[in-house]
């Protein structure tokens, strides 16, 4: 579908000039690994590298106490077959398996003297994967001592003991060098100036590697790195392991602001968590995949996976990355067509219009209403229904239904939506991250469309901090947009693989949306990344100042869908303070909290009744702007709520 079309014939002249015998020959077609070097430095193109080889080692039995270098001897196989995994996934770069094989992390275990043989061995094990229609890279990490003036290590025996292992790498096979997972940069200068010792016309790929704050160990902002990876002359410089994707990509984006050099983005699979006494990364395929779409878009073109990444990850990214990079067609032998050709590509989604009464009215442009009402702490539910039964009678469109909100232990969302739909009412179903894996949300999806409900707002959820229970474990296998990617595919009748799953579902895609953010640049991705992931409309957070939401309202304007306003009617000045300074999202302008101060000053009836006339202000302000609102029910209240509409 993505080859280029190329003619196979040249229409020749029926008589050619005498001259034309003494003109050069044309040069030689490129064989694909020359072409695919040749894309590999284009800041243009974008290439897809492998992923972790430790990873795999251990999931394979190799306990961390062995040295993972040495197994290129010990077990050639088994490393052969991990690089063989990879490239059959979609990767076009496979590094080798020589991380730590430099002099001196090879001296505890007696290996030292294997400098040569171990690198060069590496890189014949990754050749003989990769073949002549991928490249290799030789793998160089840090030395694992610290340089002058923090450590004893010089300058010229740092670049001594680089420049041994890279020329070994170089009689092995390797294509170019992968400089990876270094902290301290002047180190890593050291290993560039090595690489150019070695062989000045290889390509270098240089990474640093950052913490959750976005700077190296030594304090270096992506910034930073960028200009000095820039000024030392690397060809592809980037960042790799130590973090997940979402904090390496805003550190790309912040990295091509400053320099035109191509960039390499290769992340971990998020963040490590302790299970069973192992550390495990939970990201999903599909989150890295979406993650991969995200970094090429925000400059980087040479994308791979580092810790906790497998070749199903990679496959997942190679997919991901395909509409972004037509030319990357990897081609696993003997049949690359056949193999794409079969891929499932699901079915077109259920009109809007007619998945709910809801997304009838949303796809209609009608205005709709919506009131938020928590989940029971425990199981008698005769309150609930009693509210449902009230909001139908009269004429609220929808209950909305938190999941967890506050990491707070409640009926579940889906449970409790049931509950609702029975009197009459549809519910918008909250449902979040936080608290299950991949497999267990498309678990609750799948039986949530079987029991009738269509109405979902995905969002990523509360940290478990934030609640009652802060030693709770959170998952957060992947992020509301991730989700949104994978009920998506729901609706299109396909699993996260891309599996037919039968009879699609006919969800109306909901996503939450902050225009009180402190990073309004950073929401305002977030939300073009949810519309295209596939939602449909979103709820804003509870919004007390009608400006900053018309604001942000004017800002996406170029990835707008229907918007249902957040209105929360207040109760005193205390709850007024309570949502300003301790509910992440939520902004409460000065003005407002000075109203509620000096109604809360003349007694509770007058708190009350001047938050519901600031709640009315703000639906009357926002109803030409916004397709609906949310209305929240304070403590429960839901005639506090029908007041707003006028009710």
């Amino acid at each position: 579908m993505f080859r280029e079309s190329m003619s196979t014939t040249t229409a020749l002249p029926l008589a050619e000039p005498a001259a034309s015998a003494a003109a050069p020959a044309a040069p030689p077609a490129p064989s694909p690994r020359g072409a695919l070097l040749a894309r590999l430095v284009d800041p243009a193109q974008v290439v897809l590298a492998d992923g972790a080889m430790g990873t795999m080692l251990y999931a394979r039995g190799v306990f961390i106490n062995q040295c993972y270098d040495e197994l290129v001897l010990r077990a050639p196989d088994l490393v052969r077959e991990i690089h063989a995994a990879y490239a059959k996934a979609g990767a076009e770069l496979l590094e080798t398996n020589s991380f730590g094989a430099n002099r001196i992390k090879l001296a505890p275990y007696g290996l030292d003297g294997q400098v040569a043989a171990i690198n060069r061995r590496a890189a014949e094990l990754a050749r003989e994967a990769a073949g002549e229609r991928r490249l290799v890279g030789g793998a160089v990490g840090p030395l694992g001592v610290r340089l002058e003036p923090y450590g004893p290590t010089s300058r010229e025996e740092a670049r001594a003991a680089f420049r041994e292992q890279m020329a070994a790498l170089k009689a092995g096979g390797a294509d170019c060098f992968v400089l990876e997972t270094f902290a301290d940069l002047e180190e890593l200068e050291q290993a560039i100036l090595a690489a150019r010792d070695t062989d000045p016309a290889m390509p270098v790929i240089a990474h640093a590697t950052i913490g959750p704050e976005q700077r190296t160990a030594y304090g270096a902002a992506p910034e930073d790195i960028a200009r000095a990876l820039d000024k030392w002359g690397a060809d592809v410089i980037g960042l790799n392991c130590s973090v997940g994707p979402q904090t390496i990509l805003e550190a790309i984006e912040r990295m091509a602001a400053v320099t035109t050099r191509k960039l390499s983005a290769q992340p971990n699979a998020g963040m490590p968590r302790e299970v069973g006494g192992r550390s495990m990364y939970m990201a999903s395929p599909e989150y890295m995949a979406t993650y991969a779409r995200h970094l090429v878009q925000g400059g980087a073109k040479l994308v791979g996976g580092c810790c906790g990444t497998t070749p199903e990850h990679i496959k997942a990214m190679a997919e991901g990355i395909r509409p972004l990079a037509p030319r990357t067609v990897v081609v696993n032998d003997p049949a690359p067509a056949a193999s794409a050709a079969a891929a499932p590509v699901g079915v077109e989604p259920m009109p809007l219009a007619q998945r709910s009464r809801l997304g009838a009215k949303l796809a209609a442009g009608q205005f709709v209403t919506s009131v938020e009402i928590v989940p029971p702490r425990g199981v008698d539910t005769t309150r609930l229904a009693q509210d449902a039964q009230a909001l139908a009678k009269a004429g609220v469109d929808a209950i909305n239904v938190p999941d967890g909100p506050r990491a707070q232990s409640r009926m579940g969302a889906i449970a409790t939506s049931l509950v609702i739909e029975r009197h009459g009412i549809e519910a918008v179903t909250h449902y979040c991250c936080r608290d299950r894996n991949l497999l267990g949300m498309l678990s609750d999806l799948l039986g949530a469309s079987a029991l009738g409900l269509r109405n979902m707002l995905l969002i990523t959820g509360d940290p478990p901090k934030m609640g009652p229970y802060p030693d709770a474990t959170a998952v957060f296998d992947i992020d509301a947009i991730g989700l949104t990617n994978l009920v998506r595919q729901l609706n299109r009748g396909l699993d996260p693989g891309g599996n037919p799953i039968g009879t699609p579902t006919s969800f109306v895609i909901g996503v939450g949306v902050n225009p009180a953010a402190i990073d309004p640049a950073h929401e305002k991705r977030r939300f073009a990344w949810k519309v295209e992931a596939g939602a449909e409309y979103a709820i804003t957070q509870p919004v007390f100042d009608p400006a900053q939401l018309e604001a942000f309202l004017a800002s996406i304007e170029d990835t707008r869908i229907p918007v249902v306003a957040g209105i929360w009617p207040l109760v005193s000045a205390r709850n007024a303070e309570f949502l300003a300074n301790e509910v992440p999202g939520v902004t409460v302008p000065r003005e407002v909290l000075e109203r509620m101060r000096r109604a809360s000053d003349k007694g509770k009836e007058h708190a009350v009744a001047e938050g519901i006339a600031i709640a009315r202000e703000m639906l009357a302000r926002v109803r030409g702007a916004v397709q609906g609102v949310q209305v929240s029910a304070p403590f429960g209240r839901i005639e506090l709520a029908l007041e707003v509409f006028g009710g």
